[in-house]
C-alpha cells in the first residue's frame, strides 16, 4: 500500500512545482554576509516605499508586534492628523517610558513589486528611525530578516529576492540616538577616580 502512495505523493509534488505553488526556500548563508561589515552587530535598517515614498532609516524589528511611525514621517508624507483612527492601547518606548500616541492609519508598502498593507501607530516622540517595521509587516510579505546578515528576503513570482540593509545609516542612528541621552550622573568609580 505504501509503494501505491509514494508515485501519487510524487506525483502531486510534481504538479504542484509545474502550476507554480511551491515556494522558494528562504535562509541565509555565508554567502549572504558579503558586503557587510564585520564583527558587527548593527540592527537592521533598510530604505522601503511607503504610500509612494522612499523611506530611510527604517528599523526592521522581529521582536516587535506593531509597526511604528514617528509623528515627522507622518507629517512629511503630507498625510493629515483626520486620517487618523484611535487606538486606545498603551506603547511602551525602548527606554520603559510610555509614548504619546498620536493613533493609527493604514499604509501600504511596496517591496520591489509587492504591495502590502500594514496598520501603523503613528507616535509623537524623538527617534533615529523615520518608522519601525515588525512582525505584521514581516508575515503579510512572507519574509524573514537577519541582522547577522543585514538582509530581508521574501519570496516573490516564484524567487528569493532582497532588501539589504545599510550598515552606515544604522551607525548613524546609533549615533544620533546616544547624542540625545540626557546626561546622566557620574558613577560613584568614577567619582572616586577609579
Amino acid at each position: 500500500m505504501s509503494v501505491a502512495r509514494l508515485p501519487m505523493e510524487a506525483d502531486d509534488r510534481e504538479s504542484k512545482r509545474v502550476k507554480g505553488m511551491v515556494s522558494p526556500i528562504l535562509g541565509f548563508s555565508d554567502e549572504d554576509k558579503v558586503g557587510t561589515i564585520p564583527p558587527h552587530d548593527d540592527p537592521l535598517v533598510v530604505t522601503l516605499r511607503i504610500e509612494g515614498y522612499d523611506v530611510r532609516r527604517v528599523l526592521v524589528n522581529q521582536g516587535s508586534v506593531v509597526e511604528v511611525m514617528y509623528l515627522d514621517l507622518y507629517m512629511g508624507l503630507k498625510l493629515r492628523p483626520e486620517d487618523l483612527m484611535a487606538y486606545d492601547s498603551i506603547l511602551v518606548s525602548f527606554e520603559g517610558k510610555t509614548v504619546t500616541l498620536k493613533g493609527q492609519i493604514r499604509l501600504t508598502i511596496q517591496t520591489g513589486s509587492d504591495i502590502v498593507e500594514v496598520d501603523f501607530i503613528v507616535v509623537d516622540a524623538y527617534s533615529p528611525y523615520t518608522t519601525i517595521v515588525a512582525k505584521p509587516w514581516l508575515h503579510a510579505l512572507g519574509a524573514v530578516s537577519s541582522t547577522l546578515h543585514q538582509k530581508v528576503k521574501y519570496p516573490s513570482e516564484g524567487q528569493v529576492k532582497e532588501v539589504i540593509g545599510d550598515q552606515a545609516m544604522a551607525r548613524q542612528c546609533i549615533v544620533f540616538a546616544i547624542s540625545r541621552r540626557p546626561s546622566t550622573e557620574p558613577s560613584t568609580s568614577i567619582e572616586n577616580g577609579l
